[in-house]
Parts: C-alpha cells; sequence; structure tokens
C-alpha cells in the first residue's frame, strides 16, 4: 500500500502516524517544506522517501511530488495531511490523481466552509447555533439584533481561532466593518456554554473504531484575549454527544478518517435549538485534533490512537484492545509575559509523578496552543483542577 503523507513535520503528532503506518507494512511517501535534514530521525527512518519542495503553498511543485512518487511507486492508495490547512490541496490531488481514498475536490467545499458545514448540519437536523454570510454593515446589525449580542465572526475557511472574534456590542461591531477583512467572513449567534468534541477514527462503514471527548475553554478566549491554556481529554463520551458525534459523521459521509467536532454543551435554553444540558454542534474538522490531543486521548484511554489508524487503513478494522484503564488528561501551558506563582521546579516536585509530558511548543501553536506545556493525568476531576490551579496561577 503507498501512502502519500503531505506535511509529515507538522503537527508534531504526524510522526507518530507516519511510524505506525510503517510498522503496519505501508510504504510512507513524505512531501513537506522542511528540508530533509531537518526532520526528526524517528520521522526519516519512517518515511520510505522523501520528497521536498521550496512551499506547500506552490501546487505545482506539489503536483510534480506525487507524480514521481506514482512514476517509480505506482499507483497512490492513500493521500492525507491530517493537517487542517491542507485540506483542499488534498482533494484536489487525489482528484488529479484519481486516488480512490478521501474526499475529492468537488466534496470539499462543505467540509473546510463554515457555511457549507451549516447548511449539513441544518438538513440533518442537527442543533447548531444561526449564522449569517457577512456582507454590509447593516444587514450585520440586524443579524445581532435578532439573536442578541455577543455574536461571533470568523473567516469562512480557516483552522482554529485564526482570524475569529468575537464582538460584544454595537460600537465592536461597527469596528469590526470598518476594517472589514478581504476573505469571505460569517456571523454566528454566540451559544453560552462549555466547549467539548467529538474525537472519532472512523471506517468505511462511518463507523467510529475509537471515540473521546475533549473539555476546554474557548479558544477565541485565550488567542483574542492572550489567556493561558487548558483543557483535558476523557474517555467517557456522554451518550447524546456520541449520539450527534455519529450522527454528524453519516451527514457528512466522513468515511475513513481522523475526525474532530466542535460541540457546545449549553448551559441556558434555545428555543428550537436545545435546553440546557444538550449539544449543539459548532463545527467540523475532517482531521485529528491539533498539537498533542492524540497523545492525549492515548493518555486518558490507555490507547494508542495512531496504531488504531494505521489499522483502520490497511485494515478496515481496530485491532488494538480497549482497556479499562482509564484517566482524565489535564493540558495546561503556560503564555509569556506572565509571573506565576510557581516555578517549574515546584510543579515538577508536587506533580512530577503525575506528569507525562513536558515541553516547549513550536512558535507557530504559541498563541492557541501556549508556550509552555505541562501535561498530566488524574483519576479525580478535583485533583486535576488543583493541579490546573497550581500549574497556572
Amino acid at each position: 500500500m503507498n501512502y502519500i503523507f503531505i506535511s509529515p513535520a507538522y503537527p508534531v503528532t504526524c510522526t507518530s502516524f507516519c511510524e505506525r503506518l510503517n510498522e503496519a507494512g505501508v510504504t510512507v511517501l513524505g512531501i513537506g517544506d522542511v528540508p530533509y535534514d531537518a526532520l526528526n530521525e524517528r520521522l526519516k527512518n519512517a518515511l520510505t522517501e522523501y520528497y521536498y519542495v521550496e512551499t506547500l503553498e506552490d501546487y505545482d511543485q506539489v503536483y510534480r511530488a506525487a507524480a514521481y512518487f506514482i512514476h517509480r511507486y505506482g499507483r497512490i492508495d492513500w493521500l492525507e495531511s491530517l493537517n487542517e490547512y491542507w485540506l483542499a490541496a488534498d482533494a484536489r490531488l487525489r482528484t488529479d490523481f484519481n486516488i480512490a481514498v478521501g474526499t475529492r475536490q468537488e466534496q470539499i467545499g462543505d467540509m473546510i466552509r463554515k457555511s457549507g458545514m451549516k447548511r449539513i448540519f441544518l438538513e440533518a437536523g442537527i442543533p447548531t447555533a444561526r449564522q449569517h454570510i457577512v456582507t454590509d454593515a447593516e444587514e450585520g446589525k440586524a443579524f445581532a439584533a435578532r439573536v442578541g449580542y455577543p455574536v461571533i465572526v470568523k473567516p469562512d475557511i480557516g483552522a482554529g481561532a485564526n482570524g475569529a472574534r468575537k464582538i460584544r456590542d454595537e460600537e465592536e461591531l461597527e469596528a469590526f466593518y470598518k476594517e472589514l477583512p478581504d476573505e469571505p467572513y460569517v456571523m454566528e449567534e454566540f451559544l453560552f456554554g462549555d466547549i467539548c468534541t467529538y474525537d472519532a477514527i472512523v471506517d468505511s462503514k462511518c463507523e467510529p473504531l475509537f471515540e473521546s471527548m475533549c473539555t476546554y475553554a474557548p479558544v477565541i478566549d485565550s488567542v483574542q484575549n492572550d489567556e493561558n491554556i487548558h483543557f483535558y481529554t476523557t474517555a467517557e463520551v456522554p451518550q447524546q454527544l456520541r449520539e450527534l458525534g455519529r450522527r454528524t459523521v453519516r451527514a457528512f459521509g466522513a468515511d475513513r478518517r481522523f475526525v474532530h467536532f466542535e460541540f457546545i454543551h449549553l448551559t441556558k435554553d434555545y428555543e428550537g435549538m436545545g435546553n440546557a444540558g444538550d449539544y449543539a454542534v459548532m463545527e467540523v474538522n475532517m482531521r485529528p485534533a491539533g498539537g498533542h490531543d492524540p497523545d492525549m486521548m492515548n493518555y486518558a484511554q490507555s490507547a494508542d490512537v495512531f496504531q488504531i489508524y494505521a489499522e483502520m487503513v490497511t485494515q478496515d478494522k481496530r485491532l488494538f484492545p480497549e482497556s479499562k484503564e482509564h484517566y482524565l488528561c489535564a493540558y495546561a501551558a503556560r503564555k509569556d509575559g506572565r509571573t506565576f506563582a510557581h516555578s517549574h521546579e515546584e510543579i515538577m516536585e508536587r506533580y512530577g509523578g503525575d506528569i507525562v509530558m513536558q515541553e516547549e511548543m513550536p512558535p507557530i501553536d504559541w498563541p492557541s496552543m501556549g508556550r509552555y506545556v505541562y501535561m498530566a493525568r488524574f483519576r479525580e476531576k478535583e485533583e486535576m483542577e488543583k493541579y490546573f490551579a497550581f500549574v497556572l496561577d
């Protein structure tokens, strides 16, 4: 089996995906804009061959790299980047080279445009916030008057919270329209609640082989207000969220992939949408969660999602056994420019036995994921909350 992996050097967890695919007997062929000598040794060993391009933004260069691999290794069975930014390019390459598995160019729009996602949600009857495609200030004011402040504005196509803003009143709304970006934007009703995710590895029949949930503070606040980051992952997915996640997978026909869907666990009633305690979908991401979230899933469930993904690719089933050893895996990340109550040494002295990973994130991730990361796991939520306070106070 030949698998072209676009941008295998980023995110950091791509190395583990490549390793497990290689161990499963897959020919893993990398295309990336990081020079070969700058790749980590684990990734070098996992790749059968690597084709360096000056920039992945230049489709012609990437096209020639894929054509070279086809000439050298024959038909390509899979092509993925597992990276939100390159999903459209992935779909174009699959279309141009007639790669059977994965989303094609004519299908990708509804998976990367928030306006397209919204249409699928509504057609499938999946609870979701009201949305307005940004045009002029008067239309925006009318929408805000209908749904109430605050509202969220964000690029129609965009990864994470990049370019997103929470608008609290008409003054902030007018300021937004005075510097209206050139790219298409959408405006959405703000839903009060906690953000949580439905994460899954899905087989060819859109059936989950692995499921997980992450609960965290709004990323938009951490970016817009430059706040520290904390969230946690758990194996215990509430039944209503599990059912909605699976319905969303089927609505998008999201087969044979790792998905990361964002929901709001409502804390107030919304007529026609749901009551406090229900869930409403925010958006879909047709790739794994970013940063170290896949590692957190492993720590929370005593699992190996990289292995389960490789088994899905090669055998369309899960062989990795379920474990009863479940934890809460907690992520606490400090940002620059702050004075903290406890030093690194004090954190390690108190929580060294619980911490499973500690490192500095790449600069590209600092706004959304923090700079200095401490990841730990706990049996009880109370202990986890004490840990968050100790690291971030």
